[in-house]
């Protein structure tokens, strides 16, 4: 090592010394301000170590060391706005809850509450009984049961009805979605053993009768949420199902998946009140994706059937805890009460052409009005635009409506996102024909001013 370079690197100030600094001394927390220090320094010792010139006076240690405390100690999990027009955003926490979900969590989070306890009697008593008497009520099920989401319900039910038995599956049904998660993969995991009928477009009853033997042990029907086979194509209800189960004794499973609770004339998605009707044994579905709640798997239908499932060791493993149920019960009741409209997802997916083209003019005069030089960086439009319900539902369903469109004067739309990505309150939009589109369909209370506080930053 050269002598000047060795020079240079006693310049550097001791970790002790940069502590006291004026512009240190009193940040909190202490923790994120003494590891800013070492990385800071380190990052100057290493630069001098290769030959780069560094500024290594102590002021400017303490200005990227106070900067980089900022980032350590801000909490990972933030705040966003979702401005893309995609409803159940799976990686922006897929659904926002409604407000009685938030109100059910706050009155039970800070305090203690009766999760295991029946306090008719004193005694200890059955987890999760009131949000699945509220299933109960809304799907028509004989029993529910909830765990920790729907790869859980269904690796629980193939466990419990057929493990070490054969599940039949239509091929057109092994569907993989987000995460890797794949039916064969979760099946083999249950200890059942899969036997595929049929083709990918095609399966007939006649596959299903075929396959039957004495090591069946479950049909089991499972709903293409993410994608779509159109054409030549032929399938067997879960009603159908159904009836050649109770023929010959063998339960059968629906995995639904989305969770829809309201049937909806000419929807995409059947409900789960309507799966059970058609006379399946169990069906599975998600608590946060159509049916805008939390992070859950369901389990509900027949008594014999998931009562069984309620017993097994892996149940312990798999439940949820007291906010879960929380969230759960205050978004339930919004169904119950009749007032879908107060759960988030619900009146996103369901909003008309008319009202978001009100919406998205508004939005427009709010930046317009809010946000400095707007217009001198960007040509500011209301536009038709096309959202998705997301999740792994509604699979290529059009949510037709409108949008703000940002045409930037200068620069890229991809440079503008990023910039908006990376405010204080991150916002994330949109990219489309070189333009920054922001869809007020996804955008929740406060979410306009943030936009334009956003963008103020990002401007300024």
């Amino acid at each position: 090592m050269s002598r000047s370079r060795q020079e240079l690197l006693r310049k550097l100030p001791q970790v002790g010394e940069m502590l006291l600094h004026p512009k240190l001394v009193e940040l909190y927390p202490r923790w994120a301000v003494k590891d800013a220090v070492r990385e800071v320094l380190e990052a100057r010792r290493q630069a001098l170590l290769a030959d780069q010139e560094v500024d290594l006076t102590v002021d400017a240690v303490a200005r990227d060391a106070a900067a980089r405390s900022a980032e350590m100690a801000r909490p990972h999990l933030r705040q966003v706005v979702n401005a893309t027009g995609v409803v159940v955003h799976t990686n922006l926490g897929r659904s926002p809850l409604a407000p009685g979900a938030v109100k059910r969590i706050g009155e039970i989070a800070g305090h203690y509450s009766n999760v295991e306890y029946d306090l008719a009697t004193g005694q200890r008593g059955g987890r999760g009984q009131g949000v699945a008497g509220l299933i109960q009520r809304l799907t028509g099920a004989e029993r529910a049961i909830v765990v920790n989401n729907n790869a859980a319900a269904v690796l629980l039910t193939l466990r419990v009805l057929a493990a070490g038995r054969e599940v039949i599956v239509s091929r057109g049904e092994l569907v993989e979605i987000g995460g890797s998660f794949r039916i064969p993969d979760v099946m083999t995991a249950s200890g059942a053993v899969l036997r595929e009928v049929g083709t990918t477009n095609r399966t007939h009853m006649r596959d299903y009768e075929g396959a039957l033997n004495d090591r069946t042990g479950m049909l089991l029907k499972v709903h293409r949420s993410n994608f779509q086979v159109v054409g030549f194509v032929k399938e067997v209800s879960g009603g159908e199902l159904s009836q050649l189960g109770r023929e010959r004794g063998i339960p059968v499973v629906e995995d639904l998946g989305s969770g829809q609770l309201i049937r909806e004339e000419n929807g995409d998605e059947p409900s789960v009140a309507d799966v059970l009707l058609g006379g399946v044994d169990v069906v599975t579905f998600s608590g946060d994706k159509l049916l805008g709640g939390c992070q859950a798997g369901i389990i509900a239908g027949r008594a014999e059937q998931v009562d069984r499932i309620a017993k097994d060791p892996m149940m312990r493993a798999l439940r949820v805890d007291k906010l879960i149920y929380a969230a759960l019960e205050g978004t339930l009741r919004h169904y119950l009460d009749e007032e879908p409209r107060q759960v988030p997802t619900y009146r996103m997916i369901h909003a008309s052409a008319v009202d978001l083209k009100a919406a998205a003019g508004r939005l427009r005069r709010s930046l317009l009005r809010r946000v400095t030089h707007l217009d001198e960086h960007f040509e500011v439009t209301v536009q038709p635009y096309v959202a998705r319900a997301g999740g792994g539902a509604m699979a290529q369903v059009d949510l037709e409506g409108y949008a703000v469109r940002l045409a930037p004067r200068k620069g890229d739309a991809g440079g503008w996102a990023e910039s908006l990505r990376k405010a204080t309150i991150p916002i994330i939009v949109r990219v489309a024909d070189d333009c920054v589109w922001l869809d007020p369909r996804t955008l929740v209370d406060g979410d306009a001013a943030t936009l334009a506080d956003g963008l103020n930053e990002v401007l300024a």
